[in-house]
């Protein structure tokens, strides 16, 4: 899955494509803090948090060696329901959002690779993978750090799925800004599995349908009308078929 130097550069690559109010973001603050909660509480990036939630349960996903996030039944539940008048709050859900799906395209794309190529599951597609995904992050560049301010210690307090905590936002401001400290500055691993060339389309891929899917929010909300996940699939172009496996919603 992808690491958070991936959904990092996500962040600055779609506020790179317009203004942050473009994308329904008040407060980028927020927004990049968002997109590392999902992770924060499974154990992995955070390993000294306060307490655990498994992963399928943050991630809205079945059990399988390569999950997929239901960033839909998160942008129904948590983004169209979410009180328009706290900024702060609104723009971390919209990040924890944009890390399910991107976690959603990186994670499907690497099904439908397997399938076509006939890859086994088992450990060493885990560690073949996850190579990739390491050597890929080691090559971004990325500058953006979490400020820890009142706003977003409340928006965390009262997330709605669940809490985070005071002190487990510092810590993973912390483990961001580490991240962020090695950006560019390590060697490119060697790429395994998939491929440098895999990596970066599906980068591009899953900016490009960020970056629309939350337009396309703006525009069917200041014109009234519905903005539930299955009406903005209606309206974007990028299809589900090119990072999702047959059969799965």
């Amino acid at each position: 899955m992808p690491s958070w130097n991936i959904h990092t550069a996500h962040v600055e690559r779609l506020l790179s494509e317009g203004a942050p109010l473009d994308f329904g973001i008040a407060d980028v603050n927020a927004f990049l803090f968002g997109n590392y909660v999902p992770d924060i509480y499974v154990g992995f990036m955070v390993p000294d948090a306060s307490y655990r939630i498994d992963y399928c349960v943050t991630h809205f996903a079945r059990p399988n060696m390569t999950p997929l996030p239901n960033s839909d039944h998160f942008w129904d539940d948590y983004v169209v329901r979410r009180r328009a008048d706290d900024p702060a709050s609104v723009s971390l859900a919209l990040g924890a959002w944009a890390h399910l799906l991107a976690d959603r395209v990186y994670n499907g794309r690497v099904r439908l690779f397997c399938q076509t190529h006939d890859v086994p599951k088992g450990e060493e597609l885990r560690v073949r993978k996850q190579a990739d995904f390491d050597a890929f992050g080691r090559s971004l560049r990325m500058e953006s750090r979490v400020q820890v301010t009142p706003e977003l210690l409340d928006a965390a307090c009262s997330f709605r799925q669940y809490e985070i905590k005071a002190e487990d936002v510092v810590r993973s401001v912390d483990v961001a800004d580490a991240i962020v400290d090695r950006a560019g500055a390590e060697l490119r691993g060697t790429y395994q599995l998939l491929g440098e060339g895999w990596m970066n389309a599906t980068f591009d891929l899953c900016g490009d349908l960020m970056a629309e899917w939350l337009r396309t929010w703006r525009r069917r909300a200041s014109e009234g009308r519905a903005v539930r996940a299955s009406d903005i699939w209606a309206d974007v172009s990028v299809s589900r078929d090119t990072f999702m496996p047959e059969g799965v919603l």
